[in-house]
């Protein structure tokens, strides 16, 4: 048993975090990622976490991983942040699955779009592309924002599951309109700071550059980005996106998983999401069609399901593509936390496979 693996978890569970733990120091003496962070929830706690390799190899500079180190989080924004502010908003009842995004941006009643509802974003059918290069004009935030609801359909709502950074990009914009404050604001006032996720938010201040992960090169900056969005879209955008552009450690991206395995509570009983709304966005949405998509979440079994083997069926979950992923499994009361910053050695590196056998090593220590 490697000496320097730093558990809380009961005896019987320590062994297959260990063999859970390990496949990060694998990855990292095979080349594919340059480090990363596990954590693992059991019950309400802790159950163990660990951290590999480098937060930042290149051009000759490394820094090792902490399990404080922050990571770019990509597209874990769309379920840390977008999701659970337009549940509040339904739970507020200022929002409904069913009204027509419309109803909250006027210009995108056009090319057939009238009828394409809020549920048709949170559960990616609403037929829009699933990216489009708007980084490339100098466009404003709102200027993207327009251009997103003039774009025609691509294809039938309803008739396929296509995955679209562009209907979270309205949907943040909507929940900031609902609110009536920047996303970032409000991401903070109605989500970060009633779970005391102290080390999570878009565009990270100067001062926790040293515990950032570096992404990728770039050639505007001449440098990696660090502390900036890795997303392009996002990054036009100044850093606010509903698609991506968080910032988080394991260890705050715990207490939001565990305040969803508590029915949207924090530890001591204060609602962040009302019971209901966990509830219906955990339950399957696209019966219809070949996925399994609840609202926001990825559930067991779907194409993008990452959850590997042995988690149950009712487990749920989303990955970034800088190589992060949040998976729960409620019916074992278990959450887990893999981040990576696998596009710093560029982007063909791939997380896939550790993912799958990091949940079927954690499954399998409980």
């Amino acid at each position: 048993m490697n000496s320097h693996l730093r558990y809380s978890a009961q005896p019987n569970t320590i062994y297959g975090l260990t063999a859970a733990f390990r496949l990060l120091d694998d990855e990292v003496d095979r080349g594919e990622i340059p480090g990363g962070v596990a954590l693992v929830t059991h019950q309400g706690k802790v159950a163990g976490s660990y951290a590999a390799g480098y937060a930042v190899d290149h051009g000759g500079e490394k820094v090792r991983a902490e399990e404080t180190t922050i990571y770019d989080c990509a597209s874990l924004t769309k379920v840390t942040v977008t999701l659970p502010l337009v549940l509040q908003s339904i739970g507020y009842g200022l929002v409904r699955l069913d009204d027509p995004v419309a109803r909250f941006l006027p210009e995108f009643g056009t090319n057939g779009k009238e009828h394409i509802t809020i549920r048709h974003l949170l559960i990616h059918t609403s037929g829009l592309p699933a990216h489009q290069k708007f980084y490339l004009h100098g466009w404003t935030p709102e200027e993207i924002i327009g251009a997103i609801c003039r774009l025609p359909l691509e294809y039938k709502s309803d008739s396929k599951i296509v995955y679209s950074d562009l209907g979270y990009m309205l949907l943040g914009h909507i929940a900031a309109q609902v609110f009536g404050d920047s996303l970032d604001r409000v991401a903070s006032e109605q989500i970060f700071n009633p779970l005391g996720m102290k080390d999570t938010a878009y565009c990270p201040p100067e001062d926790w550059k040293p515990r950032i992960a570096a992404t990728e090169y770039t050639e505007l900056l001449e440098r990696c980005k660090r502390g900036e969005v890795h997303d392009e879209n996002a990054y036009a955008m100044g850093g606010i996106s509903g698609h991506a552009g968080l910032f988080s450690t394991a260890g705050d991206l715990a207490k939001y998983a565990m305040m969803w395995l508590n029915g949207g509570r924090t530890e001591d009983g204060r609602a962040v999401i009302p019971e209901a709304c966990v509830q219906v966005s955990i339950g399957t949405h696209t019966l219809a069609l070949s996925g399994r998509r609840g609202l926001g979440w990825v559930l067991k079994g779907d194409k993008m399901d990452v959850s590997g083997d042995l988690f149950s069926d009712s487990a749920y979950g989303h990955t970034g593509f800088t190589g992060v992923s949040l998976t729960i499994d409620p019916e074992r009361d278990i959450s887990a936390i893999l981040l990576t910053n696998r596009v710093h050695y560029g982007r063909d590196k791939s997380v896939a496979r550790l993912r799958a056998c990091f949940h079927n090593a954690v499954a399998a220590s409980f």
